[in-house]
């Protein structure tokens, strides 16, 4: 059997990885590159949970708190075997299997300062420089904190600083507030208009977390009004999830009244011929994280997924979501498996990059100044 046609184990993704890797990545490694899709709280990686832990003098748990973590390299283990809840027994949970949503919402009680949400984020952006990225807009889960006692003036400045110290890398951001799901709409609504006198810095409004029974519609009177105070708007349809198609539609056409600005993952678009005309009609883009749903699909499955969506002519932007609970896989480790999965030359990579460059929500200029430098870049590779 082709074991592409089944979902990889934690060794195949690994050596995927490093296949990938040794594979022709020099262009991949090069080309400037935007990031429209990277939660920072999924960006908080072994060490930094370790670090925050011994600041603050507290267990470094993971997960429900029923693996004892006595030793980094113990932590480390443990984010290396984090699964998707599609790969729960069904017997339900255990004791020793951590699913993604465990992981990454264990994690928020070890950011309790602004210098805690500053080392978050500027990991992240020194990261970011190293594998060229230029401009990102990463997603934060202000109610996760908000609602644990955090001021939301000490996760906005910590950003906020950190987002000015980015800069002197060469890296530029603008922040997507998400609102969960899994909480009330009224929530939201209090959330949002406590975060509005930070506008200067929020250039979107997300919705994200576990969308079991929660479609986006729950959140049109919040989408609404940020769209008429002047934010743009995406929400997550994540893959192979219940509703997913009808999730997807809703962005697509109804929720604030005309459906969203962007959709975040909606892979499943692409069994629908009528829902991916009325997003290619709409001129519509989504954020794409291969490496994400590994554990959720099969190799193929998103292979033939990703190509009809590219085929179709609809922009994507390859990103990568929460990478710390996902095999460590960063953008370069995505933009990669898209190549791969794809079998797109580097001249069709590079238009997928120009394309995530087109669809951000960066300023023109910063725009303008992203292309030239792939421009640039092309005209001094002979292979393009």
């Amino acid at each position: 059997m082709d074991s592409h046609s089944e979902r990889l184990s934690p060794e195949a993704r690994q050596f995927l990885k490093q296949d990938l890797i040794s594979s022709d990545a020099a262009f991949i490694q090069k080309v400037p590159k935007v990031e429209l899709h990277v939660h920072i709280e999924g960006t908080l990686t072994p060490e930094l949970r370790w670090k925050l832990a011994q600041r603050h003098g507290i267990q470094p748990r993971f997960g429900t708190g029923s693996l004892k973590i006595e030793s980094l390299e113990m932590l480390r283990m443990a984010y290396d075997n984090v699964i998707s809840s599609a790969q729960l027994p069904s017997s339900g949970p255990t004791d020793h299997l951590v699913t993604f949503f465990q992981a990454y919402y264990s994690g928020f009680d070890f950011l309790r300062t602004k210098e805690d949400f500053f080392d978050l984020a500027m990991d992240y952006f020194r990261r970011a420089a190293a594998m060229n990225v230029r401009y990102c807009e990463p997603f934060f889960d202000p109610q996760g904190h908000t609602g644990r006692g955090i001021a939301l003036s000490d996760i906005m400045e910590g950003f906020r600083d950190a987002q000015e110290e980015a800069m002197k890398l060469g890296v530029q951001s603008s922040w997507i507030m998400c609102f969960l799901r899994d909480q009330s709409p009224e929530a939201a609504m209090d959330q949002y208009k406590a975060a509005k006198m930070y506008k200067d810095m929020i250039v979107g409004i997300g919705l994200d977390s576990n969308e079991h029974n929660r479609p986006p519609s729950l959140f049109d009177e919040v989408f609404t009004l940020s769209r008429q105070d002047g934010f743009r708007l995406t929400a997550h349809c994540d893959v192979g999830v219940k509703d997913t198609h009808q999730h997807i539609h809703q962005v697509v056409d109804t929720v604030a009244k005309t459906g969203l600005d962007r959709i975040d993952h909606g892979l499943n678009a692409a069994d629908d011929e009528a829902l991916v005309s009325r997003i290619r009609n709409r001129g519509l883009a989504l954020t794409i994280c291969p490496w994400a749903y590994l554990r959720r699909e099969t190799y193929t499955s998103i292979a033939e997924r990703l190509r009809t969506l590219v085929a179709a002519g609809i922009k994507v932007c390859i990103a990568s979501d929460s990478p710390v609970y996902m095999d460590h896989a960063w953008i370069t480790y995505n933009l990669l498996l898209t190549k791969k999965m794809g079998g797109f030359t580097d001249a069709e990579m590079c238009q997928l990059v120009k394309n995530s460059v087109e669809m951000s929500w960066a300023e023109p200029n910063v725009k303008e100044s992203i292309m030239r430098e792939i421009e640039a870049m092309i005209k001094e590779d002979h292979n393009m």
